[in-house]
Formats: C-alpha cells, sequence, structure tokens
C-alpha cells in the first residue's frame, strides 16, 4: 500500500497534440481510474475505498453534485473523474512539518497547482508568522488564540471575511454561518459566487426558489433534454448514465455548446456490454454550436417561434391554462419576444436559422421538456437574463411542476447547495435570521455582506483585514490573478481550513495559518463515538456520508471541530452555543438545522433512511412559485449581441479532463486530443489562419477591456479545434489572469469567465 512518489514539476515542453475522441467513458476510462487509483493509493486501498463511495453506507464523492438515486450498481457508483477526487483525498503522500522546512513560501509560490497538489495531505497545524519565510509548526490552541487576536484587534466585525468551498458538509456550513454571525457579520462569500449564483438570482426571481426542479426519474421521462453551456463527460460524467437511460426511453437530445465535447456524443457506459465491446449510446440528436455568449438570442427565437406557432394553430402549442393560472407577466414578455430580430439572432448565435427551425420542430413534438445547464450559461454579463429566457421557454408550455420537465441546473461542488441551504449567503433573507435569532437567543447582523468579487475589492482597499477560507483554493478559483493576490497579501492575517496544499496557501497575509482537515473518505470519530455528516445533492436530496479510513493524521481535526473550537476561542461568553456539544455530537447540530431550516422536520431520523430524502420544492411539488407575484414570473429580457473588434475573439476558460475545479489530477485531456500539458489554447483553424498564425504556435493571451488594464497569460500553444467559429478556449486556473475583477454578470457579480475579449500574440513579442 504504498503510493509513488510525486512527480518533478513539470513544463509543457513535452506536450502533444491528437484528434478530439468522438465518445466517453469506455474501457479507457477505467484503464485510467485504475493507475491513477493505484497511484494515489495503492491497489488494495483503491479497491476499499471505491466500493464505498455514493452507496448508501459508504461516502459522497467529494467531486460533483450530481444524484445518485435509488438504485446504485454494487461494484462502482462513481465516474473516473469521482475516483479521482477520491484518489487525491485518500492519497498515502503526505506533507509533513519537515516538508514546510524544506520550501519557503517563495518556493511554494514558483511552483505549479499540479505541483501542489501532487505533495499529498496536510498533516499538522502550520503557522507563518509576520517577515518568516517558512511555515512552522503550532498548536491547535495557539492557532486558535492568532485568529482571536486577529479578529480582536478588528474595528468592526465586517472587516472580516469568511469563504466556503462546497465540499463542505451541512453541519459544518452551518455551524461556521452560526460562527461568523454571532461574531457580527454576513461577509460569507462562497463557490457558488462564482459558478451559479446567476442560477440562483434567475430562478429566485422567476420561479420563486434559485434550485433546480427536476429529479433523476425526471430525466428518464423526459421527451426533450437540451443540454446547454455544460460538459458532462468531464465535469458531471454520472450525468451520462441518466442521458442513456433517457435516450434509451425515447428521449430527444439536443447539445448546446461552442466546443464539440466528446461526452455529449457518445457515451460507452463501462457498466454495460457495449459499453465495453460494443459502440455506446450515440446521445445528441442535435448539436448546436453556438457562438460564445448566444444563449439568450437562441431562446428567445425560440420562444418567438413558439408564439407564431399559437398564432398560426391557436390552443394547440402554449399551456394557456397553466399560463393564465399559474404566471404574471406574459403579456409583456410576448410583445417584446415577437419582436425578436433574426439578424441579431443569427449573428448572435453563429446558428443558422433553418438549425434553429429543427429545434422548435423537435419542441413542437414533445410534451416533456427539460433544460440543463451549467456555467456556459452562468459566467457571461447578461447570464441573468439569459436564464431568466430558459425559464420563459419552460413556462410557455407548462414544463415546470410535470414529471419529466422543469429547470435543471447541475451544480459544481458535491455540497455546494447544501452549503448555501445551510445559511452560507452573503445576503440572507429575514425569515432565516429571525429562526436563527430564535433559536440562538442573538441579534444576528442583517446588513448585507461581501460576496466573492467585493470581498477581493474590500481586501484590496483595507476594508477586509482577515481572510478565513474553510475548504476551497480561492487564489486558484478567483479572477483577475494578480488583482486577488495584491488584495490577499494587503491582510494582516489569511487561514487556510485544507485537506491539501494549494496555491492559496503560498499567497498570504501578514500572517498565514494552515489548519489540516478530515476529508470525506476519513472516519470522523468524536467524544460521544464515530460521526457521520449530510450533503445536497444537485437535486435537492439530502443524504448521509461517512468517512471509513483512518485520517491521515493523528492532528487532524474534523471541519465541525475546528470551527466549534475557533467559535469557543473567539466568542467566548458573548453568546449562549454549546459548541462542545455540537463538537461532540453531531446529530445535536442536525436538532437545531431541524428548528432553523426549513425542510428538516425530523432530520436525524430522515437522514438515516438509506439514501436520505428530498427536501420540498413548492414549483416542483405543487405548482406554488414563492416569487413577489406568488405566480411564475415572465421576464423581458434584452438582446444585445456581443460584438468584438476584428481580430479578436471570444474566450471561455475550461476545465481539462484531469482536473476537478481548481484540482489538477493530471496533465491529460484525453478527450480533446491533448497530452502532457495545459498551457495550450483552442481557435477554430479558419480563425487561426485570418489571425496569422499556426497551428501550435507559440502565443501570449491579452485580454482587453474597458478599463484599459493590459492583463496577459504568456506562453500558450495554439491547437487548431473545432470550436465555434470567433471564440476560443483555454483552461483555468491559467487563464483567470485575464478576467477582469470588475467584469461580472448583472445582478450575481459572477466573474464573466466565459465571454473575455482577447488577442493574440506571437510569445513574447
Amino acid at each position: 500500500m504504498v503510493a509513488k512518489p510525486p512527480v518533478a514539476d513539470v513544463d509543457d515542453s513535452g506536450l502533444t497534440v491528437s484528434a478530439p475522441k468522438r465518445y466517453a467513458a469506455g474501457v479507457p476510462a477505467v484503464l485510467a481510474t485504475l493507475k491513477h487509483a493505484g497511484r494515489e493509493m495503492g491497489v488494495r486501498r483503491t479497491a476499499l475505498t471505491l466500493l464505498k463511495v455514493n452507496q448508501k453506507d459508504g461516502f459522497d464523492c467529494p467531486g460533483c453534485a450530481w444524484p445518485e438515486g435509488d438504485h446504485r450498481s454494487p461494484i462502482g457508483e462513481y465516474c473516473e473523474n469521482g475516483a479521482k477526487a477520491v484518489a487525491e483525498e485518500a492519497t498515502l503522500r503526505r506533507v509533513t512539518p519537515a516538508f514546510f522546512a524544506a520550501h519557503s513560501v517563495e518556493d511554494l509560490a514558483g511552483r505549479t497547482d499540479f505541483w501542489l497538489g501532487q505533495q499529498g495531505r496536510l498533516t499538522s497545524p502550520m503557522y507563518l508568522a509576520e517577515g518568516a519565510s517558512h511555515y512552522a509548526p503550532v498548536s491547535w490552541d495557539d492557532a486558535f488564540g492568532i485568529v482571536a487576536e486577529e479578529l480582536a484587534a478588528l474595528d468592526s466585525p465586517d472587516e472580516a471575511a469568511f469563504y466556503t468551498s462546497g465540499r463542505t458538509s451541512n453541519e459544518a456550513a452551518f455551524l461556521y454561518q452560526l460562527f461568523v454571525r454571532a461574531f457580527g457579520t454576513n461577509n460569507l462569500p462562497d463557490c457558488s459566487n462564482m459558478c451559479h449564483e446567476s442560477s440562483g438570482s434567475a430562478l429566485s426571481e422567476t420561479i420563486g426558489i434559485g434550485k433546480g426542479s427536476v429529479s433523476l426519474e425526471d430525466m428518464h421521462q423526459a421527451d426533450l433534454i437540451l443540454v446547454v453551456g455544460q460538459n458532462p463527460g468531464t465535469n458531471h460524467p454520472r450525468m451520462l448514465s441518466a442521458l442513456e437511460k433517457a435516450k434509451r426511453a425515447g428521449a430527444h437530445i439536443v447539445a448546446v455548446n461552442p466546443l464539440p465535447e466528446a461526452g455529449l456524443m457518445r457515451f460507452k457506459n463501462p457498466q454495460r456490454p457495449n459499453g465495453i465491446a460494443g459502440s455506446g449510446t450515440a446521445l445528441a440528436d442535435e448539436y448546436a454550436q453556438i457562438r460564445l455568449n448566444g444563449d439568450l438570442a437562441l431562446f428567445r427565437a425560440l420562444n418567438r417561434l413558439l408564439l407564431e406557432a399559437e398564432d398560426a394553430a391557436p390552443g394547440t402549442v402554449l399551456d394557456r391554462s397553466f399560463i393564465d393560472e399559474h404566471s404574471a407577466g406574459f403579456e409583456e414578455f410576448a410583445a417584446d419576444v415577437r419582436g425578436t430580430d433574426w439578424d441579431d439572432v443569427l449573428a448572435a448565435t453563429g446558428l443558422r436559422r433553418e438549425q434553429i427551425e429543427r429545434i422548435h420542430g423537435q419542441v413542437l413534438r414533445s410534451e416533456r421538456i427539460i433544460v440543463c445547464w451549467a456555467m456556459g450559461l452562468t459566467q457571461h454579463r447578461n447570464s441573468v437574463p439569459t436564464i431568466r429566457e430558459v425559464v420563459n421557454f419552460l413556462l410557455l408550455r407548462g414544463n415546470i411542476g410535470r414529471p419529466g420537465a422543469g429547470v435543471c441546473p447541475v451544480r459544481g461542488h458535491s455540497n455546494v447547495q447544501g452549503d448555501r441551504t445551510m445559511g452560507i449567503y452573503e445576503k440572507p433573507s429575514a425569515a432565516f435570521l429571525d429562526a436563527l435569532d430564535a433559536e440562538f437567543g442573538f441579534a444576528a447582523p442583517r446588513e448585507h455582506g461581501h460576496d466573492v468579487v467585493d470581498t477581493i475589492r474590500a481586501m484590496r482597499d483595507g476594508r477586509v483585514k482577515v481572510f478565513m477560507a474553510v475548504g476551497g483554493n480561492f487564489v486558484g478559483a478567483t479572477p483577475d490573478t494578480a488583482a486577488t493576490e495584491a488584495a490577499l497579501r494587503r491582510t494582516a492575517l489569511t487561514v487556510q481550513v485544507s485537506t491539501k496544499l494549494n496555491r492559496s496557501h503560498a499567497v498570504t497575509g501578514r500572517r498565514a495559518l494552515i489548519l489540516p482537515t478530515l476529508g470525506r473518505t476519513e472516519a470522523d470519530v468524536q467524544a460521544t463515538g464515530a460521526q457521520f455528516v449530510t450533503v445536497e445533492d444537485s437535486m435537492s436530496a439530502v443524504h448521509a456520508s461517512t468517512g471509513r479510513l483512518a485520517p491521515a493524521s493523528v492532528e487532524l481535526r474534523s471541519e465541525v471541530a475546528i470551527v466549534c473550537g475557533l467559535a469557543e476561542r473567539v466568542l467566548g461568553d458573548r453568546v449562549e452555543v454549546p459548541w462542545r456539544a455540537f463538537r461532540d455530537d453531531y446529530d445535536l447540530v442536525r436538532e437545531r438545522i431541524e428548528r432553523v431550516v426549513p425542510g428538516f422536520t425530523d432530520f436525524n431520523r430522515r437522514v438515516r433512511v438509506p439514501g436520505g430524502f428530498v427536501l420540498p420544492h413548492g414549483p416542483r411539488d405543487e405548482r406554488s412559485f414563492p416569487t413577489a407575484t406568488g405566480k411564475a414570473n415572465f421576464t423581458v429580457n434584452a438582446l444585445e449581441v456581443l460584438r468584438v473588434p476584428a481580430g479578436r475573439l471570444i474566450l471561455q476558460t475550461v476545465r481539462s479532463h484531469d482536473q476537478y475545479n481548481t484540482t489538477i489530477y493530471g496533465l491529460d485531456d484525453r478527450y480533446r486530443g491533448i497530452k502532457a500539458g495545459r498551457r495550450v489554447v483552442f481557435v477554430h483553424p479558419a480563425d487561426l489562419a485570418e489571425l496569422g498564425f499556426a497551428d501550435e504556435e507559440m502565443v501570449d493571451l491579452v485580454s482587453e477591456w474597458k478599463d484599459g488594464v493590459e492583463r496577459r497569460a504568456p506562453g500558450f500553444r495554439v491547437v487548431a479545434y473545432p470550436t465555434a467559429r470567433g471564440c476560443a478556449a483555454a483552461y483555468f486556473p491559467e487563464t483567470n489572469v485575464l478576467v477582469p475583477l470588475d467584469s461580472t454578470a448583472e445582478v450575481s457579480n459572477t466573474p464573466t469567465s466565459k465571454s473575455v475579449v482577447i488577442r493574440l500574440e506571437p510569445a513574447g513579442a
């Protein structure tokens, strides 16, 4: 059970490019899974661990939030990238105090994200003193004392910000927000601010709840599924099984994406004979290769066509009973969308009118329609209007609140939705705060706090002086890398609660702490015995997660224990919260969640039922819409074509197949034909010819925005690739430097990482 040592840091000198794949999964996925897991965990540990992933008596995958359903494969309820996520956490490699003695913070800052993650699990609390060059060991008690000292020195609680990653459990998230609000601030930025905040904003306004309305069973019953701005083959691979089942039941699938992604073309399910020895299942019946930022125009065009079809055959196209009984704003919406200009639609989408009309024809033939989307829709300036237009499309035919139909924002990190449910939000509702006050006997702050972008601005301006993160890699996940790093370095203290080393440990305030925590795979034993935690998936199902492995170090503490210990030290007797009792017995935490958060009645009993339970959802369950009008709201969304100057491209930042969020598992992107490197930019061959660049030429990427600041990502290899014309794609976090801090989505304030205007320059010019 000995893992291979980490590789030396690497560059892209060995990078090779081959033709992109035409299918996802199959035997190559199985082999890649076993190779990676064996390298990190050893053979025996791999078998023992992977058999418990996503099982009802096991632990929740620390990767994506795709649900498991009732019927689970006993031999493997995980995907290739889920197995990689587990292997990263359950690795046998260790980062000890000796490692930090050998590597200065300056040295760590010069390493790649891949190398940092390769080093293994953190084992001890570490402290970087002011002026020091190296982290040194620190006791838990002294670490908590350092945080308490810096927080006590602030002029206002609002001078601290408390970030959360989507891997944090419901119990830890609830206690974290309780601690932060008892301290006196709503500065609770989280990873949602950078991914699905636009979804939550649009859905809250239109249907009254910022979550998806479909279940796995709905996916299997749908007539038509539109997968928009999403690459499930890499980012949510288990979704391919749901699409396969839907396809076998007769569903029609339309993929809308600038890049032709292998997972949307053909799926070779490794648990089916035809996925091993056969050709697998073709998924997308229609591939609409849309220009970046053209999705609003597409759905406006479809909505105009639906209205015109109803005009031609009254009473046969629209669901007038649903519109009349359950919606508001239809007439204003209809009047506006009828004026949609086809020239603008074609310019914005880059599609042919015949293809849009062909998709419309399939819409007319389908009674039950689901629209799925991910960050391809949420990270543009007009993301909220775009998602509102998607809702308009579904409302026209009553496709919310009935089986086989609805909205399906596919969340990324495993409990990102649960964290928001638990109160991790900088703009909490009055009802939530009232319930919190009544339960715990203190007055929570009412003034809205900072989201991620505003936190960076506040650190930059000296208005936030202490930054704490429970999980995640804030530096690697955020936009405008130079601005973010400079902002963090202005703080007095940065605190990172982490399982593994990442770039955020090398970009610090004047002082810094690393607090190592248990992972999902590990046994959590407290004073009252073994504990479990809970998570909420992308379809509002809440279930238990129980780790089994021995912790990577005896010095690790659970996130719950860290939050409780810190809260007790910082707050003292300012609030009457039984922090020690919560640390010792997580059932006591769940009892309080039950009394504060709607939908968690009888929480401890129901979550012990194998598979857990599903939270209530008014639009889905009974077509009740808790909006300002009490109905589902049609909205008016202006179509603005994103036009760029000659010689420029629209860049989207994307993941490779060997990464999840900012965690880099390896240096290959098998489906796109990239091996042994990451600094590549995908550009259509015709665009390369027009711009005067050759395939595999080295270039610098330079982003252009209205502030006039030049943001440059140097040393990328151009890869001629069949992306949409006028568009480009490159991996993050390497290209986060190109995303301006102040270029954000309307309403949601999400960074516009999917519509960055760039130019290419010869490398080093």
